[in-house]
């Protein structure tokens, strides 16, 4: 937040409003071993998985939602369904034993208790059905520590590695929390981009399932217009997700939000939202919801000025964060070309494309204008390839999105926009046409590929300029970004 805002006497009085929470202890929250759950896990997690609602059921839902016959089905891909858990190479199966991994986490979050079953986090029947239905086994590290003081309405920072999990803990927290009877807003999630909020709506949705919840998501630019938007919130949601000037326009302007019967309110890509041009608006927003409104904010990455700045709103909060050596996924091989000059990046792309043969990639690119030309050159080179970035229009964005998710798109250009926006299970390949401008980027940039344990590479291109910036990644995240080895088909 602003200098200018905090300093005012009014505010400091909100915030000094908000209650404060003992310490987390007790509670059966210990990470108890539960052998019946574990014997009977994949037995319910089959009989829920085969428990799908019939056609019109799913259309009645539809109905009640308010969104069309085409979100549903676009529901029903399933972000996460091979989640954390699936029979992968290096990854628990259901013959295994279920053991807690500390290993990553600082000092101060090995303290913090963890669950090791969703079985034994006590939640609805309704929304276990929907985890399991989902393909969740088990609890990802993330979520063993992060669900249990959600849901017993603890502030929490949760920080942890891309692709493990972290959209599914908040959404789980926030669906054990709702009162389904009540027609109210109760929960509200920020995203950055409109990709991001999309995506966590249908998270939410396909967990919340069987429960009969209403999920709406207000996003600007969408197809609704804000009328409409107002309209569908003035008709009664549970859970509001979407970005922040859409949702902020939808409380001070249409009245169509009211933030009366809040109670969870979470920041999703914290960093982002409350370090760049975001944090006004996420600072008038909160100014709306009640005093003793649970505040989570989610990312993996938290810079130091970002902690500092939760210290103004969050009451004493679990701080689960994870040590920056830890922050690059083990899944994922990093490693660089060197490029002799900045003409020469875009022939030994094309040289790579031919020598490999990749699922599913995405190319980084710093400017808007560079991935418009590097579309262009890769098209009249017979390249197959699609581009998403900030300045296009929205409609086409989402086409290009369906296109990429669905697998009829192999090649994805993009900016730092969807840095944090892609979860598509298939991309075995992130390449950074140019190095991020921001180091805390890099992390996310490469999470897109890696998801939920899966293998991964990242390839870089650098030039004499970038070695520096290069380096300077290393040394943050105290990792090694190797030199491209002949046989890098080997690790894709």
């Amino acid at each position: 937040m602003s200098e200018e805002r905090r300093g005012s006497e009014q505010d400091r009085e909100r915030f000094s409003k908000r209650e404060s929470t003992p310490p987390l202890g007790g509670g059966g929250f210990s990470g108890r071993e539960n052998q019946e759950s574990k014997r009977n896990f994949a037995e319910r997690k089959d009989s829920a998985a085969g428990e799908r609602k019939p056609k019109e059921d799913e259309e009645s839902s539809v109905s009640r939602r308010g969104e069309s016959l085409d979100d549903a089905t676009e529901r029903d891909d399933r972000p996460g369904t091979t989640g954390w858990g699936e029979d992968h190479e290096g990854e628990r199966t259901d013959e295994e034993d279920v053991t807690s991994v500390d290993d990553g986490f600082s000092d101060e979050t090995k303290a913090v208790g963890m669950v090791q079953l969703f079985d034994d986090m006590n939640l609805k029947s309704d929304l276990l059905r929907g985890i399991y239905g989902m393909g969740f086994e088990f609890p990802s590290p993330i979520q063993q520590k992060a669900i249990m003081p959600a849901i017993q309405g603890r502030d929490v920072i949760a920080q942890a590695q891309s692709g493990t999990g972290k959209t599914a803990t908040f959404s789980i927290s926030i669906l054990e929390r709702l009162d389904v009877e009540l027609n109210a807003c109760q929960a509200l999630v920020l995203s950055p981009t409109r990709e991001l909020a999309h995506q966590t709506w249908r998270v939410m949705n396909c967990l919340g399932d069987y429960m009969g919840v209403n999920i709406h998501a207000s996003i600007g630019g969408s197809r609704l217009s804000s009328r409409e938007d107002a309209r569908r919130l003035q008709a009664g949601v549970h859970v509001v997700v979407g970005t922040p000037g859409r949702v902020l326009d939808m409380i001070a302007n249409h009245r169509g939000l009211d933030p009366r019967d809040i109670r969870i309110f979470v920041l999703d890509e914290a960093d982002v939202m409350l370090s760049r041009g975001f944090k006004d608006a996420i600072y008038d927003i909160f100014k709306y919801l009640p005093v003793d409104v649970q505040v989570m904010i989610v990312s993996a990455t938290l810079p130091q000025e970002v902690l500092a700045v939760t210290e103004n709103f969050m009451r004493a909060p679990v701080r689960i964060l994870v040590k920056q050596e830890q922050l690059t996924l083990e899944g994922i091989r990093q490693f660089y070309v060197q490029v002799e000059k900045e003409e020469f990046k875009l022939a030994t792309l094309c040289d790579l494309y031919e020598t490999l043969t990749i699922s599913q990639s995405v190319i980084f690119c710093n400017l808007c204008r560079k991935v418009d030309w590097l579309t262009r050159s890769l098209k009249e080179k017979d390249f197959t390839v699609s581009a998403i970035h900030g300045e296009m229009d929205q409609r086409e964005r989402d086409l290009v999105m369906q296109e990429f998710v669905s697998g009829s798109s192999r090649v994805l250009l993009c900016t730092d926009l969807l840095a944090r926006g892609v979860d598509v299970q298939q991309v075995s390949m992130v390449l950074n046409f140019d190095l991020p401008t921001d180091r805390e980027n890099y992390i996310h940039r490469i999470g897109r590929g890696g998801r939920f344990g899966r293998k991964g590479v990242a390839i870089n291109f650098i030039t004499r300029d970038d070695v520096r910036k290069m380096k300077d990644i290393e040394q943050f995240y105290n990792t090694c970004i190797q030199e491209l080895p002949s046989d890098v088909a080997d690790f894709i």
